[in-house]
């Protein structure tokens, strides 16, 4: 399945925004537009859904609460709401539906409650909350039905769909100095900290095979590169990652990931989550620190990736690179714009399809209305 419509009211940035979602989604707006936190709408409802996050408190103080995430553009509309659809690919019917909107209790401890929760499953309504038990035990509202595996029985789909979702902006230092930093870890990880672990808790057949696949990639965009291995520190037992670089020695000599350039690190993360699969794979900037020839063809790893995949998950991915949108449809790039009233994310109008139809690309039709108007800052 993939979410095909996502709709948001009161969410951070968004007042009230909807739009439909294709099989890739480019995501495209000034800086603090959005982005980010449209991607963080659908980890909400992953984090909730998951049964090791903790639920839908636990997803609440992670961001801090529902004041955190109320979007500062609403008035008089007290409650957050996010709704999603469910098909089996883009151009087919809506299967599942599901809507989650939040409210404080305005009274007594002020609570988070649910003020509604629906599903929907081929138009045939499965779930209605605030029902008769929640009427009678108001506290039963502090949790959604959707981490509940006693109610969620009969729209199950939904919540196992969720839970499968694929969040990675790996920060190369995360993994540089990770053994320095330890400590707390965001819950799922998110930045990589723990990303060696991931990889060592992957059997040992399906980690060398897709380590095999990154290190021939790695050979061809890192210079000098020659070879990928997984090892164990023999005495504390911590996973590595180390490299062959042959330079000018003869034999070569071995690095470990700290040593690691940020460029390498990245494009590593990235080829293992789309490896990896999942139902959507959501990825924060993926062309940071590669090279602008790298960064041209990840539209085309990702066709490859989803054409290949047994499971052919959703990508929705957030980008400043206009290199990586000369190389994507234009269908496929939603554009963030931002004004007193929040933020809506826009299709391609009827000029700009147009264009596109002309030959144009997304990176020279729609890109140009993202940029700020920067030339004073060279007052700075």
């Amino acid at each position: 399945m993939i979410i095909k419509k996502i709709r948001l009211k009161n969410w951070k940035n968004f007042r009230s925004a909807e739009t439909v979602l294709t099989e890739r989604v480019y995501l495209i707006g000034p800086n603090a537009s959005g982005k980010s936190n449209f991607l963080d709408a659908i980890r909400f409802l992953r984090d909730i859904a998951h049964p090791k996050s903790g639920g839908l408190l636990r997803a609440l103080d992670d961001r801090g609460g529902l004041a955190k995430i109320r979007c500062l553009a609403t008035r008089r509309e007290p409650e957050v709401e996010l709704e999603i659809e469910l098909a089996e690919n883009w151009d087919s019917p809506t299967q599942w539906s599901y809507l989650l909107a939040l409210r404080n209790e305005g009274k007594g401890a002020n609570r988070v409650l649910v003020h509604r929760e629906q599903v929907f499953h081929l138009d045939v309504q499965k779930l209605d909350r605030p029902d008769a038990a929640d009427k009678k035990d108001f506290a039963r509202l502090t949790q959604t039905a959707l981490e509940d595996t006693r109610a969620n029985a009969e729209f199950r789909p939904v919540a196992e769909f969720l839970q499968s979702i694929t969040y990675l902006h790996l920060v190369p230092q995360m993994i540089q100095h990770a053994e320095k930093i330890g400590g707390f870890r965001v819950n799922f990880d998110p930045f990589g900290q723990s990303f060696l672990e991931r990889i060592a808790a992957t059997s040992e057949k399906t980690r060398t095979s897709r380590l095999k696949r990154i290190s021939k990639t790695l050979k061809i965009c890192v210079p000098f590169l020659d070879g990928l291995e997984f090892v164990k520190d023999p005495i504390s037992g911590r996973p590595h990652l180390r490299a062959r670089y042959a330079h000018w020695r003869p034999n070569g000599g071995f690095q470990q990931e700290s040593q690691f350039s940020d460029g390498t690190l990245r494009l590593l993360g990235l080829m293992w989550v789309l490896l990896e699969g999942g139902t959507v794979l959501l990825l924060e900037e993926p062309e940071l620190s590669l090279d602008d020839a790298i960064v041209a063809r990840i539209p085309e790893l990702l066709r490859e990736m989803q054409r290949n995949a047994r499971t052919r998950p959703q990508v929705i991915l957030t980008t400043h690179s206009e290199i990586l949108l000369h190389h994507v449809d234009g269908s496929e790039v939603r554009r963030l714009e931002v004004s007193k009233e929040g933020t809506k994310a826009k299709v391609a109008d009827k000029n700009e399809r147009i264009s596109l139809k002309a030959g144009f690309t997304p990176a020279e039709v729609m890109f140009p209305k993202v940029h700020p108007d920067a030339k004073n800052l060279s007052l700075f």
